[in-house]
């Protein structure tokens, strides 16, 4: 049924909220603990670590749980990690309250998506994971900008109790709404991870990678990069985040339409896409109206790139269903990480002026990766 996806969505717009809303207050984070900006991107890039490293094991020990109760627990830790973050410790228990819930995202994600395909024609699959990931893009013009804007009005704590007050809500929907759904009658076998070393999986896990790397090497810094780079005011820097996610909703739509010509083309596509976006970044100046154009542009290359990464893991490799779901949350969470990691590394060394460079790089690589998958596993 159609509505099991919305659930779903609404549960993956918490998680989101959770995972990406610092990206728009990491100053005024590094500011209240008087860190640099790059350490406070710990709280998205050691949340990212979290789920690359233990997403697929986590996958497997769940794999025979009911599918609804495994669900509720991953959105009760983010909503009790949430509140306890409102009473702002120290930056040390801020982070490990960050990478508790981290630990069930992928399986969060594994079992959301499942169900909502599993439960639909066969035909409808794709449009059912669409529905599912387009919770991240609801987000982005909603819960995160709505978190940005009140952290800038009244405080660090805002963005804390929005993140518990959607978690509870999504919480009560899938409560409310799911069916019982049974877990699986065996779990995955350790030696069915063999195929993890085929040159064909290393191959498409790394466009994975790469490709989520390339946007967070920027988007990360988003808020930092707009005010200090392009000299826009906290205010200003909430309607971009408001208009980057607006955008999105024609950018998932549309995304859905151009993976329906491939996931070689789709992905070849936006991050070319990428690379032009790169090159403008580094070469506009401080122009508001030009800004939000190239925000505009930003948005709708970027918000599907969930949606393509796993279609295409999903699409290039002989992993079973709900592993290759959690592999690609674990494998993009690691580019997450290191396109967090690489960017802050540029900005502490170089400065921030040069951000740009790092995604063009990554685009770059991930190009050739794409390049490579579709000639020795014969797909597009």
């Amino acid at each position: 049924m159609k509505k099991y996806a919305y659930v779903g969505a609404l549960g993956l717009l918490s998680i989101i909220t959770t995972e990406f809303g610092v990206i728009g207050v990491l100053p005024q984070i590094a500011s209240h603990y008087q860190i640099s900006i790059d350490q406070a991107s710990w709280l998205l890039s050691g949340f990212a670590l979290v789920i690359a490293l233990f997403g697929p094991f986590m996958t497997m020990l769940t794999a025979r749980m009911e599918k609804k109760t495994t669900m509720l627990l991953a959105i009760a830790l983010f909503s009790i990690t949430s509140f306890g973050s409102v009473l702002l410790p120290s930056f040390g228990i801020l982070l490990i309250l960050r990478m508790i819930p981290a630990l069930l995202q992928p399986v969060y994600i594994a079992n959301a998506l499942a169900i909502a395909v599993n439960t639909s024609p066969k035909d409808q699959s794709s449009n059912r994971m669409s529905i599912v990931f387009s919770g991240i893009t609801i987000a982005s013009f909603t819960t995160i900008p709505l978190a940005t804007y009140w952290t800038n009005l009244v405080g660090l704590q805002a963005i804390f109790i929005i993140q518990g007050i959607i978690s509870a809500l999504a919480f009560a929907a899938i409560y409310l709404v799911l069916p019982k759904v049974q877990g699986e009658k065996t779990n995955i076998k350790i030696s069915e991870l063999n195929l993890l070393k085929k040159a064909s999986f290393i191959r498409s896990a790394l466009v994975n990678l790469f490709v989520i790397a390339m946007w967070f090497s920027v988007y990360s810094y988003f808020a930092d990069y707009l005010n200090k780079e392009k000299q826009l005011s906290g205010f200003e820097v909430s309607l971009m985040i408001l208009l980057f996610g607006v955008v999105g909703v024609i950018a998932m739509y549309m995304g859905g339409k151009i993976l329906a010509k491939g996931v070689v083309f789709s992905n070849v596509f936006y991050v070319i896409g990428a690379m032009g976006i790169a090159i403008l970044l580094y070469l506009s100046g401080n122009n508001f109206f030009l800004i939000t154009g190239l925000i505009a542009i930003w948005s709708l290359f970027y918000t599907p790139v969930f949606l393509n990464v796993t279609a295409f893991l999903q699409r290039t490799t002989a992993v079973p269903f709900e592993l290759g779901s959690s592999l690609s949350t674990s494998l993009g969470n690691l580019g997450i990480a290191v396109g967090t990691f690489v960017g802050g590394k540029v900005i502490t060394d170089y400065g921030m002026q040069e951000l740009p460079l790092v995604m063009l790089g990554f685009a770059g690589v991930s190009l050739i990766l794409i390049v490579l998958v579709s000639r020795k596993n014969e797909i597009r």
